[in-house]
């Protein structure tokens, strides 16, 4: 398990927590809120192993029995509750890895900590059933539930929950632990951070992705040639990018970022602050090459074009019309 200080970003966040514990104000239940990827989880088990650790401060020592035990997976009063089915958390799952197991005093911590992931996915039997938990909870029992979408709560669960949103990180902050954690150089860095927009475990996803660098080589390709392709060539194009189609969404982004480095080199002639400074001789071509009107109508092109998909419109369709629009510009 992680300590505080080893995640990226949600300072204020963490801030919270740490107060609680300081002041001795911890809720039994809190809603930890935040896209895939976001650090929800690495904050529940940091926070989980805090209120166990043997030290009593307001972050774990890592060297007590307890730390040692939840950084093995092993701490007995820290539990995570399973799925049985993928689709959904069940009522029993509920009743029997949380509701009767409460009951039961920790074996030897000072709280019993429960944590659900994926925790939207409960089904209303199962809220229902957490929720006369939630009403009446012992001292020493605090509920972790991790979500994409507290939305999908009843009412009643939320207004019983403390619940903190995770914002966005900086760019700034996932930037750095790219380039000094994981040594990328920094072209690379820049680009899975513009992608990740603030969501650190996305741009780490993406950093190790080898498909992501190969849609990435494949995107890239297509727009430093597309001037000069023939409609044979184009229609060629198309039958390549279907091979991504599962992936359109990351592709089609790939080519907005491209043409808005396009278009901010050609407003300012600066190399910073393009996400991919590394092909600077072929956006400086097309700068010189396409006008202010030209760039704009290709990426409210590549916006169309991500809406259409999204309604169903036929794929092949939509990038003949996409990739003619960028190279009559």
């Amino acid at each position: 398990m992680p300590d505080f200080k080893d995640i990226i970003g949600h300072e204020e966040l963490i801030s919270h927590l740490q107060n609680a514990i300081r002041l001795k104000k911890i809720s039994h239940a809190y809603i930890l809120d935040g896209e895939e990827g976001s650090g929800k989880s690495l904050i529940a088990r940091a926070f989980a192993q805090t209120l166990q650790c043997e030290k009593g401060g307001v972050s774990p020592c890592g060297s007590c029995r307890s730390c040692k035990q939840a950084v093995s997976g092993n701490q007995p009063d820290i539990i995570q509750v399973e799925h049985r089915s993928a689709g959904s958390v069940g009522v029993e799952d509920i009743r029997e890895q949380l509701c009767g197991d409460i009951q039961i005093r920790p074996y030897n911590s000072p709280y019993k900590i429960y944590l659900i992931d994926e925790a939207e996915k409960m089904t209303i039997q199962a809220q229902n059933a957490l929720l006369k938990t939630i009403e009446e909870p012992p001292a020493y029992g605090i509920i972790l539930l991790l979500t994409t979408n507290s939305e999908a709560f009843l009412p009643t669960i939320l207004s019983r929950c403390v619940t903190l949103k995770l914002r966005p990180v900086k760019d700034s902050l996932i930037r750095k632990y790219l380039m000094e954690e994981l040594k990328l150089p920094d072209y690379q860095a820049d680009l899975c951070t513009a992608f990740a927009r603030g969501n650190v475990g996305r741009a780490r996803m993406l950093a190790l992705s080898e498909h992501f660098s190969e849609l990435k080589d494949h995107a890239i390709h297509l727009v430093r040639h597309m001037n000069d392709m023939e409609l044979w060539e184009i229609t060629e194009a198309i039958r390549k990018v279907a091979d991504y189609k599962a992936d359109i969404n990351d592709y089609l982004d790939l080519l907005v970022l491209w043409y808005r480095d396009v278009l901010l080199f050609k407003a300012t002639r600066q190399i910073d602050g393009l996400v991919f400074s590394e092909e600077i001789n072929y956006i400086s071509f097309q700068a010189s090459r396409i006008s202010y009107e030209g760039l704009e109508q290709i990426i409210e092109a590549l916006e169309k074009a991500k809406t259409r998909l999204k309604a169903n419109v036929n794929f092949e369709l939509v990038m003949e019309l996409l990739l003619l629009t960028i190279k009559e510009n």
